[in-house]
């Protein structure tokens, strides 16, 4: 699999708390340059970014971010805010905590309030499974598939660990024809990137393969 390929899978990413606007014009610079899937950037930066990129690269940002516990009103709101501004993609976290309560039917249908809020929009819900049991990611495969959302994403980046060959293999057995994935957080060289497309993702959370190719690697 070729780079370009791989490259053209990416969210270049960039979510830390001490972002600045011009890093994330840079951001944005180097997504259309090396032909990125999109840039997934905080939502105060999205009507920026939009009206700088003017059509030449997908917005993507994040809704509920990092911690996932805000409520379900808070979250629809945030994604109806961020696509009044001109974001394309949703990146929403699940409710952990109810999660592992139990109440499946919580998160359940703040997912689906979600999807009805970002309509014909991708939605890609983060279950950050690096805090959860092999149980609770099955269940949220089957969650995210009932909820008629587009994407399962791995994890958020700002937890314990990111994405796994094991979790993707796990989606993968467990997922609906419709749902697609997505690995994120911690993947750092072009073949690790190349084995999650492999194994069956088809969108990577990621901002050092970007950085490679800068540096020539």
């Amino acid at each position: 699999m070729d780079k370009k390929a791989i490259l053209a899978a990416v969210d270049h990413t960039l979510l830390k708390q001490q972002a600045t606007w011009p890093e994330i014009k840079a951001l944005c610079d180097d997504a259309i340059q090396y032909g990125t899937a999109s840039v997934c950037i905080p939502p105060c930066y999205v009507k920026q970014a939009h009206d700088y990129v003017q059509g030449k690269m997908t917005i993507c940002t994040v809704i509920g971010f990092p911690n996932g516990n805000m409520t379900t009103a808070a979250k629809v709101f945030e994604t109806k805010d961020a696509i009044a501004n001109g974001a394309e993609e949703i990146d929403m976290v699940i409710n952990i905590g109810m999660l592992k309560a139990g109440d499946t039917d919580y998160v359940l249908n703040e997912i689906k309030a979600i999807k009805e809020a970002t309509g014909k929009l991708i939605l890609k819900v983060i279950i950050e499974t690096c805090l959860l049991t092999e149980e609770e990611k099955i269940t949220m495969c089957r969650l995210v598939t009932e909820a008629k959302a587009d994407y399962i994403k791995t994890s958020t980046g700002f937890s314990t660990a990111g994405a796994t060959f094991d979790d993707i293999a796990l989606f993968a057995k467990h997922i609906g024809p419709d749902v697609k994935m997505k690995a994120a957080g911690g993947i750092s060289s072009f073949d690790d990137a190349e084995k999650f497309m492999v194994l069956g993702a088809s969108r990577l959370g990621t901002s050092r393969l970007v950085k490679l190719m800068k540096e020539g690697k």
